[in-house]
């Protein structure tokens, strides 16, 4: 099968996606802290020594990175439902792709901080029978997490019963 252009598709394609509001939810956690130790290194190099402006490039080098980062995990990230596993997928340069079976549920939470919920968001957590599963969905919308987690807790039920 091709697809744009010819070549193969991108691995989160075909998935379903998160919540677009996650860019702006990460923006507002990472983005001030960045913004704060720049400015400390601007001030610190214009009263005290030429030689923090170094800081002050490296953090506004960093917060660059960070703005055009943050959008492309967003859109990579992504998940589907299939009738026996999970699967989960993040990332480009370090590209996850995480199948997580049904039978291998143990529970699943569903979370939401301060800004997930202003946002509408929460964030599903598998826990499996492994201690390095990551299988972790952030920024699905706040109604389509809580049917994820109801689903998914009624196929592990199945699959377990069937052990």
């Amino acid at each position: 099968m091709t697809y744009k252009h010819g070549l193969t598709p991108e691995p989160h394609e075909g998935m379903n996606p998160v919540s677009p509001k996650l860019t702006t939810a990460r923006y507002l956690t990472r983005i001030p802290w960045l913004l704060v130790f720049a400015i400390v290194f601007g001030v610190l190099g214009f009263f005290v020594f030429s030689w923090f402006y170094i800081g002050t490039g490296v953090f506004v080098a960093i917060l660059i990175w960070q703005l055009w980062l943050i959008p492309q995990q967003v859109k990579r990230l992504g998940w589907l439902e299939t009738t026996d596993e999970l699967l989960i997928t993040k990332g480009k340069i370090w590209h996850t792709f995480t199948v997580v079976p049904y039978g291998r549920i143990q529970f699943v939470d569903v979370t939401a901080g301060v800004l997930d919920r202003y946002f509408g968001m929460k964030k599903v957590h598998l826990h499996t029978a492994s201690a390095t599963s990551d299988s972790t969905i952030a920024g699905l919308p706040a109604a389509e997490a809580d049917a994820l987690r109801g689903r998914l807790a009624e196929k592990a039920r199945e699959r377990m019963s069937g052990l």
